[in-house]
């Protein structure tokens, strides 16, 4: 859920009791910079800091955020969790720590780090550093054991109450309504029954909803004589095998309640049947949340058919086993730690794994297909939103099928990049390529992502390398995909330098190598060259409106991009009108949007220097909105500084001081001063002049400092307005 600023997420169930903790955590929150909620596992640590964490939001102008550490297995992606967690895309070659403190450092906010304790050390370290560098941060931790970081305050979560309270009572009979909007404790001895539940419980949060799941298959009274027969029966030492799951918390502390919350998940699992106990211990390998299809792509084998995949999954979330959310579904760690250690026992870890990272190559794989496409968008949110299963998958490629790994880390890489996930992009394409011996279109695509990457953090020299390196094999292998792609990265790279001429002539003679007729029967694509139009110093967005524009490739798509910066940048503005109009139109019917965004910025640039600011912020507008739809960071800076100099045109100084301001917020998220090709220096300075003058330096500043002071979506929200005030 988006809470004014920030991000918590939904509580989709009603939420009973603990006034007295919620006291005290106001109090922590007030008064320290750290507090961390401990407890075994199953005591509603994560629930209670929602809770908390959504009360104090309205205290920090910057937001309340919620990283969730549950699906890291270890503390290689703790830095990019949660620097994704606060909106940090970092576009540059820094340390990861060293971006992440800085883009906190003046602002004031709640950072909530949710099942922190298999991360102790790494997590107390990072915090360490940020508490020292971020004045304006609170942190919220949920663990099972404090972190022992300095100046940690420490507040212990204890089980509901069970006697003399009805907390524990109100949730048994909330949870069994939630299943059955009819259920009740209605008939005789029903609400004695589920209160001697509770108590046998002991009042844990998680083994109480398991419990009330149970009401399904039995009555109340039936549920708590098996409840009392298995309690009372003598724990033997099998059931106290030590396993990850023995560790919910310190033994000294918790070691009753812990046996209570070990045995309780083990009923519920003994309710299942043998069908749901697999799929049960299949599912943990999944670190996000997931629908039907990806249950069944990871988790279908054996007895376990597609169908009967759907049946157990549907029995599990009766059970509360598994969560549901709409068509999304998640379990909770600590039902997912029981899984793993049957998963372990059957003997399945390695299979279950294959299955894994061959479902999310095969969601790569569809995923680079459909990048032209009407699901592109739908495309891109999926990959950001798997990006823990993604890595995970490739972890597991590069140690047991090195080119799956290979083609897998080429085919998500640019998605990665577009995404912000520069590092791993990198790092992974990196680790894939020093792997083993590669070939064909798998290298071509693994380079062009290390240069695309580089490039995107400023290293442009790595770029100009793997732009050559890319060129040459592409040419070997007789590629046209990896030379159009070569090309669009080698042509950018030039574009940046200052050399838009080299890469206009190399654009246009790749393009013309690797024409074909495209095949849905269209019509070759119409060629723009300076000996068939005449330059003109203007001209409206109808002359370039004249040229059919057939489907092509992505990789096509981007290399006549180059065309149209390199003209753009050679001052022939009206071709490079035609030719954006034209790329422009050719995304549209492909269902392409990010090199479509990029043609509506060449188009505002083009009605900007040709004297149309008014066309000049619409197709501005344009662009925001598509790179906003992609949650491209990087092109909705861009996109913000041409805008406000298109609304400084109109003499509209102080809206565009504050454009200009929310786009700075946008350049300090990925880590960047303003960047771009070296024209646009004189472009924004020209602007930024206009709009000073017309309302003064003071005012011109204080509007500036009021955009970069927003939150960004807020500040991009009011740049989308396309009401003037002048």
């Amino acid at each position: 859920m988006m809470t004014k600023v920030g991000f918590l997420p939904e509580e989709t169930s009603s939420f009973v009791g603990r006034r007295a903790e919620l006291a005290r955590l106001e109090t922590a929150l007030t008064t320290r910079r750290m507090t961390t909620l401990i407890g075994p596992g199953g005591v509603g640590k994560t629930r209670l800091a929602v809770r908390a964490a959504r009360a104090a939001a309205d205290r920090y102008p910057d937001g309340a955020w919620w990283a969730d550490l549950s699906p890291l297995y270890d503390d290689a992606l703790l830095l990019p969790t949660v620097s994704d967690a606060v909106g940090l895309a970092d576009h540059t070659l820094r340390m990861p720590v060293e971006a992440l403190c800085e883009w906190l450092s003046d602002k004031n906010l709640l950072l909530v780090l949710d099942s922190a304790e298999h991360l102790r050390g790494p997590c107390s370290h990072l915090l360490a550093e940020l508490i020292t560098t971020s004045p304006g941060l609170t942190v919220l931790v949920t663990s099972r054991q404090p972190l022992g970081t300095r100046g940690e305050h420490v507040v212990r979560i204890q089980p509901l109450p069970v006697d003399g309270a009805p907390d524990a009572l109100q949730l048994f009979e909330d949870r069994l309504r939630a299943g059955d909007p009819r259920a009740g404790l209605d008939a005789p001895g029903d609400r004695a029954a589920a209160a001697d539940i509770c108590r046998r419980l002991e009042g844990i949060p998680l083994a109480i909803e398991l419990a009330a799941a149970g009401i399904g298959r039995h009555t109340v009274a039936q549920l708590a004589t098996r409840i009392g027969t298995r309690f009372d029966a003598p724990v033997d030492a099998e059931d106290l095998t030590a396993s990850r799951l023995d560790l919910l918390a310190d033994d000294s502390l918790w070691p009753r309640r812990h046996r209570t919350l070990r045995t309780t998940i083990g009923w519920s699992h003994e309710l299942c049947t043998p069908l749901e106990r697999l799929l049960w211990a299949r599912l943990t390998l999944l670190r996000t949340d997931f629908d039907e299809e990806v249950a069944r792509e990871v988790c279908t084998g054996g007895p376990l058919t597609p169908h009967e995949v759907d049946r157990a999954l549907q029995g599990l979330v009766a059970q509360s086993v598994v969560q549901r959310d709409g068509t999304r579904y998640r379990m909770l760690d600590t039902l997912r730690e029981y899984g793993r250690m049957w998963l372990k026992e059957l003997g399945e870890e390695r299979a279950a794994a294959d299955r894994h990272a061959r479902s999310f190559l095969g969601l790569a794989r569809r995923a680079h297909e459909g990048w032209t496409g009407p699901d592109q968008i739908t495309w891109y949110h999926t990959i950001a939103d798997t990006h823990l299963d993604l890595c995970a998958a490739l972890d597991h490629l590069l140690a047991h099928d090195v080119a799956g790994a290979q083609e897998m880390a080429g085919r998500v890489g640019f998605f990665w990049a577009c995404c912000g996930h520069l590092s791993e992009a990198r790092g992974y394409a990196q680790r894939a390529l020093d792997a083993g011996p590669v070939e064909g279109p798998h290298r071509t695509r693994l380079q062009w992502v290390l240069g695309v990457a580089a490039l995107l953090q400023g290293d442009f020299a790595t770029a100009e390398k793997y732009g050559a390196l890319c060129t040459a094999i592409a040419l070997y292998d007789h590629d046209d995909e990896g030379m159009l792609g070569a090309t669009y990265l080698s042509g950018l790279t030039q574009l940046m330098n200052g050399e838009p001429a080299a890469a206009l002539e190399a654009a246009e003679r790749v393009l013309r190598m690797t024409e074909t007729a495209p095949s849905d029967g269209a019509s070759p694509e119409p060629r723009t060259t300076a000996a068939d139009t005449s330059e003109a110093p203007g001209g409206s967005d109808a002359d370039f409106d004249s040229d059919p524009a057939p489907v092509e490739s992505a990789h096509r798509l981007r290399c006549r991009l180059i065309t149209v910066f390199a003209l753009t940048a050679l001052g022939r503005l009206t071709e490079s009108g035609r030719a954006a109009a034209t790329l422009r139109r050719s995304c549209e019917l492909g269902g392409e949007y990010w090199t479509r965004s990029y043609a509506d910025y060449q188009l505002a640039l083009i009605a900007l220097l040709q004297g149309r600011p008014e066309d000049s912020a619409t197709h501005a507008r344009a662009m925001l909105a598509g790179k906003h739809r992609l949650r491209d960071s990087f092109g909705i800076a861009l996109g913000l500084d041409i805008l406000a100099a298109a609304i400084a045109a109109q003499g509209a100084g102080a809206q565009a001081a504050r454009v200009y301001g929310t786009g700075h917020a946008y350049w300090r998220m990925v880590g960047h001063p303003q960047r771009g090709t070296p024209e646009l220096g004189a472009v924004r300075e020209t602007c930024e002049l206009q709009a000073r003058a017309a309302v003064g330096d003071a005012a011109y500043q204080r509007a500036f400092e009021r955009g970069q002071a927003d939150n960004a979506e807020v500040g991009l929200a009011a740049a989308l307005h396309s009401g003037l005030q002048l």
